[in-house]
């Protein structure tokens, strides 16, 4: 069995208008059979942030919502909270304080346990702080700014779901470029991945390569810095870094990424109906000369008037005024 989705959300996802990333969440975790634990960890909010999700996951069809909340490592092995985690179909992980919340989860049975819903097919999802533990490292805290600049931010371990990873988030509302391009100034190995708000990665096993597609109304920015030149093993303090030869990806929604190999994967163009409608008729009336000329039984000039007149035949289409004045506009 292929490891369950991942879905990298990177924070103030639309709960009310257009909550298009929470209700594939629970149509991933399956739907109205799903079974939702919800870890509130890295949140300083009460019982009222599990409120607002269960309400959520709930109306959206959720069958059943737990709240999964240890406050320490002691806490986080408790046999009640991994016995949650084992029967969840799907987990989703709240914004807040990642450092809480790496501190408390990674390594204990409840870090276990998320890891193992993910092996056994679960969707594991998060938004902001509940993104970045996804990853191999993940970005503990810092400042914001465009420049990379020696000591601007620390990392921390996360769960290491996407592997050879770090992931920010709040990424271009919170102008995080030059933290994130830090990290992977330091760890050229590592890939740098910055979610945008109300945008969510998701990430899937395909063929054995984790592959990302892009939700959400922003973007999805990738550092790759495999074959990049820094300086960072020789700054010092807090100056700017050399970061040379870095891949830059921004991927809008729909667009979709191999994280394995790095590359983008191509996507067939959308196509309006009206065009879809247009393309059809032009591919008939193609296969249509064809079989006439292998039929030779018109000249070409008969095969054009039977064109024209089969053309005529058909519904006219009133345009608009300013599509029949041509391009001048």
């Amino acid at each position: 069995m292929p490891n369950g989705p991942l879905m990298i959300i990177g924070g103030a996802e639309d709960k009310v208008r257009k909550p298009t990333i929470l209700k594939h969440f629970v149509a991933l975790s399956g739907g109205k059979d799903s079974r939702i634990a919800v870890i509130p960890t890295a949140s300083s909010l009460g019982r009222e942030v599990v409120d607002v999700y269960d309400a959520l996951f709930t109306k959206f069809g959720a069958d059943r919502v737990d709240a999964v909340r240890p406050e320490s490592r002691e806490q986080a092995q408790d046999p009640a909270l991994v016995k949650a985690l084992d029967e969840a179909t799907g987990i989703f992980m709240t914004g807040g304080n990642q450092l809480k919340l790496s501190s408390i989860v990674c390594g204990t049975p409840v870090g276990d346990a998320i890891l193992r819903a993910h092996e056994r097919g679960a969707v594991v999802a998060g938004t902001s702080a509940g993104a970045s533990i996804q990853s191999s490292h993940m970005v503990a805290f810092g400042v914001g700014g465009a420049t990379p600049k020696q000591r601007m931010t620390q990392v921390a371990a996360g769960l290491g779901l996407v592997d050879a990873t770090v992931i920010d988030q709040h990424f271009d509302q919170r102008n995080r470029y030059g933290r994130l391009l830090m990290i992977v100034a330091q760890s050229p190995h590592l890939l740098g991945i910055g979610v945008d708000e109300d945008t969510c990665g998701l990430v899937e096993d395909i063929d054995g390569d984790m592959v990302m597609r892009v939700l959400g109304k922003g973007a999805v920015t990738i550092f790759d810095g495999s074959r990049m030149v820094s300086n960072a093993y020789e700054a010092t303090r807090s100056s700017p870094l050399l970061a040379s030869g870095v891949l830059f990806h921004v991927l809008p929604e729909k667009a979709v990424f191999n994280l394995s190999t790095r590359e983008l994967v191509a996507q067939e163009p959308d196509i309006a109906a009206e065009d879809a409608d247009e393309l059809a008729e032009a591919s008939r009336d193609l296969r249509q000369l064809a079989r006439d000329i292998a039929a030779a039984d018109a000249a070409p000039a008969a095969i054009r008037r039977r064109l024209k007149m089969r053309r005529a035949s058909r519904p006219s289409i009133d345009l608009p005024p300013s599509l029949n004045q041509g391009d001048n506009a």
